[in-house]
């Protein structure tokens, strides 16, 4: 795969029109996180919804986290995002008391092909101000319309503006016109997968969410230790495990079956992954999340896995089963029955 800005000498040929990436036929990334970010706070910082007696404005974006990345494959764009947005607001009716209160998008992500799945929870500060339901209640129907509204702006902008420059021109085209045709298609492709052909300028990957909770008999720092320890890893996949747990850190598990990117560290508590099968389309990454939460006698694990290609949910599923939580159950003595 040519590296990024350059021309792998292993793909070279003499006709092509701009001296890389031949025929589109290596992966080009575009990082859309920070563009994201800034879009998402533009579309919703300030939004205003009235009907009848009641107006509600969204006051402050506390938070937008997650990621948004753009692919090119043979002239195929490929989509990964997922968000969650926090946000807070105040609204009244009429001349009536103030109601403040909080809203978070939890799933804004390409997992969701209908803008309409995305779950937005909505909540007051206090549920004793005169009108405070009704107005809780007006912000959770009629706000949340225009709240998906907006987002339904940013997955338009983002696949309008990020497509364009990632198909390049092949000898007998123009970037112009592969940037125009692959714009006017996805106005109106936003939340419908793309069915993958020779032809298509894009393609979205059917996906699913993995989740799951177990329970082991030892201290969350012992657990810690042995999902982010390079040594205690080998002793559960029994087999090389390359492991660097630090942000940004890369991972190669099971002689490089599963790889991946730790993007996020919080001591004892919290791992946050990229992670991937290496069978799987290059350049697709799920999001593992795993929460550590230390009990009386002993650690709940909480996991939770997006953009899980369908086609490998069962084999996913089973893989955390058999390959993760009852190796490691077994090899340090954190399975329930050896405590009886």
């Amino acid at each position: 795969m040519a590296k990024w800005g350059e021309g792998d000498p292993r793909w070279i040929v003499e006709e092509r029109a701009d001296a890389k990436n031949v025929n589109n036929w290596h992966w080009t990334e575009k990082n859309a996180t920070s563009w994201s970010q800034t879009k998402i706070k533009e579309l919703l910082e300030n939004l205003e919804i009235q009907e009848g007696p009641f107006k509600c404005v969204v006051t402050e974006i506390k938070s937008v986290e997650g990621e948004a990345v753009v692919n090119n494959r043979k002239a195929r764009l490929i989509f990964f995002y997922e968000w969650v947005i926090k946000c807070s607001w105040k609204g009244s009716r009429g001349d009536g008391d103030l109601v403040k209160g909080k809203f978070d998008v939890l799933n804004l992500s390409d997992e969701y092909t209908d803008i309409n799945d995305i779950d937005i929870n909505v909540s007051i500060d206090d549920e004793k101000i005169k009108d405070a339901w009704d107005v809780k209640e007006f912000m959770r129907h009629s706000g949340t319309v225009k709240v998906r509204e907006q987002l339904a702006k940013y997955l338009q902008q983002l696949k309008e503006q990020y497509s364009e420059g990632l198909i390049l021109p092949t000898k007998n085209s123009s970037t112009n016109t592969s940037a125009k045709k692959t714009t006017n298609e996805y106005k109106n492709e936003i939340n419908k997968p793309i069915v993958s052909s020779d032809s298509d300028v894009g393609i979205k990957i059917p996906c699913q969410r993995v989740s799951s909770t177990e329970f082991f008999k030892c201290e969350a720092c012992e657990l810690y230790s042995v999902l982010t320890d390079q040594g205690k890893s080998s002793m559960f996949t029994r087999s090389k495990a390359i492991l660097e747990a630090e942000k940004g850190g890369k991972f190669a598990l099971f002689d490089g079956n599963v790889q991946g990117e730790f993007t996020d560290l919080v001591l004892n508590e919290k791992i946050v992954m990229k992670w991937r099968f290496q069978s799987w389309p290059d350049a697709h990454y799920s999001t593992v999340s795993i929460y550590l939460k230390q009990k009386d006698d002993g650690t709940e694990l909480q996991l939770t896995q997006t953009g899980v290609p369908k086609e490998d949910y069962e084999r996913t599923v089973d893989g955390w089963k058999n390959y993760y939580w009852r190796p490691i159950m077994q090899a340090f003595g954190f399975g329930a029955g050896i405590y009886g």
